[in-house]
């Protein structure tokens, strides 16, 4: 099993942060592996919207679709996915705080499409890679994006 959380200080306002984050449109500007997003639902984003996004992971190409479970604007995003080698839940959360917005970044999932050896090795290399992810997406949006 994989559990990994990290969190990061965006020097924006929450809303914002939040606003660019939860759209999946912007994921391969600050996802170093994610290279293509794609809405399967019309609208604004909400519970029940669904999105495709190939990505690149361990040397293999990943195609999955995540729904939205869970969606509080400004505050909550959980996104989930069953298909695929690694099922997993995305958490974005957001939280004003002095100096700008905390936005952590969970993930959680089984990892059964590879290896067991393989597995023991995700969680310190989803670390990283989420560390990574947010503070591109840091720079992005305190450069006014």
């Amino acid at each position: 099993m994989v559990n990994v959380q990290t969190e990061i200080l965006i020097r924006r306002r929450r809303d914002e942060v939040a606003e660019y984050a939860a759209n999946p449109d912007n994921a391969p500007q600050w996802y170093d592996n994610i290279h293509s997003s794609q809405r399967l639902t019309t609208g604004p984003i909400d519970v029940g919207s669904k999105v495709d996004f190939t990505a690149k992971f361990l040397g293999r190409d990943l195609n999955y679709t995540y729904e939205f479970v869970e969606y509080v604007p400004g505050e909550k995003l959980v996104m989930r996915t069953a298909q695929g080698p690694f099922p997993m839940q995305t958490t974005y959360t957001w939280a004003e705080v002095s100096g700008g917005t905390r936005m952590t970044l969970g993930n959680s999932g089984q990892p059964s499409g590879f290896s067991r050896l393989a597995g023991l090795f995700m969680p310190p290399m989803i670390r990283r890679a989420t560390r990574k992810d947010l503070h591109k997406l840091k720079s992005i949006l305190e450069a006014g994006a």
